[in-house]
């Protein structure tokens, strides 16, 4: 057996966004890391961040904010079970407010 401890399982900030499917590339969500537009648990958080079940994080897109709560984390994921990593807390993503007729 490994020395790990037995806490929970944690993955980078920049891996969880990218397999979570919140950010669609893991350049781009270490691009939005960097650019000190997410946060975990309040504080801006770097790529490299762990990330646990629990954590709450805030990201910046443009003028709005998105705050999600983490409730599973993975290596990877499908589309059905990308969505079932975190919950929406507040704040909208993307076609949730679209104005179409």
């Amino acid at each position: 057996m490994s020395g790990s401890s037995s806490t929970a399982p944690q993955v980078r900030l920049d891996k969880f966004l990218k397999v979570s499917r919140i950010i669609k590339r893991r350049t781009l969500a270490q691009e939005v890391c960097l650019g000190g537009r997410v946060k975990k648990n309040g504080r801006v958080a770097k790529p490299s961040t762990p990330v646990s079940p629990g954590d709450v994080l805030e990201i910046a897109f443009g003028t709005r904010t998105v705050t999600y709560k983490v409730l599973k984390v993975s290596e990877s994921a499908d589309k059905k079970s990308a969505g079932e990593m975190y919950e929406i807390i507040s704040g909208t993503t993307e076609g949730e407010n679209d104005s179409r007729p």
